[in-house]
């Protein structure tokens, strides 16, 4: 009997589609915990509503050791506890830190007692829990030490010298090896999951959008299919193949900018010019198709937001053909220069089991061995009829990150070429009444250029959001980020850190 078929047995069914969401005692809370920590079963995602913890499992099924139907189980917390997960699992460590920082629901037996998102600046303890005094004002944070041979710290950002988002990274090395790297993230809180609370659901869809810029449409799919699950919309199959032809168009684009970005981080502009040449145009080209460079609030519950016509069509199959023709040049440039490959292989290895145990998705993944990919499983339409590779390697360094992004541009070029062959005719947008049904809920996992993003939605009875939790692949691929750089030399972290490319925004939520 499967993990998930003995759970079933005892717990009780809550209205959540389309994966069964269990509610369970304390003893299965601990045994689901306790086959995550063993390695027979991975985490999805982990979150609270204020009243209760859930976490989304998937573990194998039947003799053939395949992942088996995902599904969540859910401990009610009436005297505001709940036995840790994060001292037998580590990725859900920083997850735990976080549902105790937003609802101060107290996690028993975790040994990391220090906050993660609340950083004593909020006015309030518990934003989305019982409210309480205001914490000090930047109280101290102690980092992790380290013990060997004399060693010094370097503390780096939160505010950097490039025009990105902060993040504090705290380096213990002996010399320029680095023997300790540990972060220091939410410094752009944003408090997504609080305007969510009562908001109708198409300014909820905005809101999911924004929470990583440069992921809008995997996080507006994610959303949106969350929501047409809870209140069981058709929508237009015209509609499901655009939503992918903006989603190949958005991985295309930030693959594109990644691996210039890697290279000039490894002093080799050159790679940097030209792949930044070739994402403006599918920037350029994403903006005249679908009026909006990011096609950020394209994608909508019920369907999208505009048509794609035979100009756009046009355009998009020009684009196609002008990086089949200059990309592979660039490959090639990439794959003999000497001194480039000197810096990439074998620098910033990720073991394969360290991904694993993650459940680590996009490019960290697969370079590492571990193919999962949510467009294949649980699989959604209309990839299920698009024939696709999913690339893997298991090198697990900066070059095989590189060797990834490269194949997948290569497999988002083919599925655009079969999604506008192929794209059906009719309307593009689905009517969403979710007013006067009663409470519902829905749970969805999209493909996003850095791996699986999971979107949960809760819908009151009036059809605004009652609750909705968002979680980013950065989750789970930060800690890892910490893993890599260990052994390397203080100068290779960047090359490292942008071959991870994680997401701040996404996880500071």
């Amino acid at each position: 009997m499967s993990l998930r078929e003995d759970i079933s047995a005892n717990a009780t069914l809550a209205p959540q589609r389309p994966w069964q969401r269990f509610i369970v005692a304390e003893d299965v809370w601990r045994r689901c915990t306790r086959e995550l920590g063993a390695g027979n079963a991975t985490l999805l995602g982990y979150w609270s509503d204020g009243e209760a913890v859930h976490m989304a499992i998937t573990a194998p099924e039947g003799d053939s050791g395949q992942p088996g139907e995902p599904f969540v189980v859910s401990l009610p917390c009436p005297d505001g506890r709940f036995p840790s997960v994060g001292a037998l699992h580590p990725p859900a460590l920083r997850l735990e830190r976080t549902i105790r920082d937003m609802f101060g629901l107290m996690p028993l037996g975790l040994q990391d007692k220090r906050p993660w998102l609340d950083h004593g600046r909020w006015g309030v303890q518990y934003p989305l829990g019982e409210r309480g005094s205001a914490l000090a004002d930047g109280y101290p944070y102690t980092f992790l030490p380290a013990e060997g041979p004399p060693m010094h710290q370097i503390p780096v950002g939160p505010v950097h010298a490039g025009i990105i988002e902060p993040g504090h990274f705290r380096f213990t090395a002996n010399g320029e090896t680095v023997v300790r790297l540990e972060e220091r993230l939410g410094y752009v809180h944003k408090g997504i999951e609080s305007l969510m609370l009562g908001a109708p659901i198409a300014h909820a869809a905005k809101l999911a959008g924004r929470v990583s810029g440069d992921s809008t449409v995997a996080y507006g799919i994610a959303f949106a299919r969350a929501v047409e699950s809870a209140v069981d919309v058709d929508v237009p199959p015209r509609a499901i193949w655009l939503r992918a032809v903006m989603a190949e168009l958005e991985r295309i684009a930030n693959h594109l900018g990644d691996i210039g970005a890697i290279c000039n981080d490894a002093a080799f502009s050159l790679m940097l010019a030209h792949c930044g040449a070739l994402r403006e145009r599918v920037l350029r080209t994403s903006d005249a198709c679908f009026g909006h460079r990011l096609m950020m609030d394209r994608v909508v519950p019920g369907g999208v937001a505009c048509d794609l016509d035979a100009d756009g069509a046009a355009a998009i199959r020009s684009l196609i053909n002008e990086i089949r023709r200059q990309f592979p040049e660039l490959v090639e440039l990439y794959d003999n220069t000497t001194s480039l490959q000197d810096r990439t292989v074998t620098t910033g290895i990720l073991n394969p089991g360290l991904a694993q145990q993650y459940g680590a998705g996009g490019y960290i993944g697969r370079a590492s061995g571990r193919s999962f990919d949510a467009r294949r499983w649980p699989g959604y339409a209309p990839y299920s009829e698009l024939p696709f590779e999913v690339p893997t390697r298991t090198a697990g360094d900066v070059d095989a990150r590189v060797w990834i992004r490269i194949e997948e541009v290569y497999q988002s070029l083919g599925l655009l070429e079969h999604l506008l062959e192929s794209l059906p005719p009719g309307r593009v947008l689905a009517r969403v009444d979710a007013a006067n049904r009663g409470p519902r809920e829905g749970i969805a996992l999209a493909e996003g250029f850095r791996g699986d993003i999971l979107v949960w939605v809760r819908i009151a009875e009036d059809g605004t959001i009652a609750r909705c939790h968002l979680r980013d692949p950065s989750w789970f691929q930060w800690p890892l980020l910490e893993a890599a750089i260990e052994g390397n030399i203080v100068a290779d972290f960047p090359l490292i850190n942008k071959s991870f490319n994680c997401s701040y925004s996404g996880h500071d939520l």
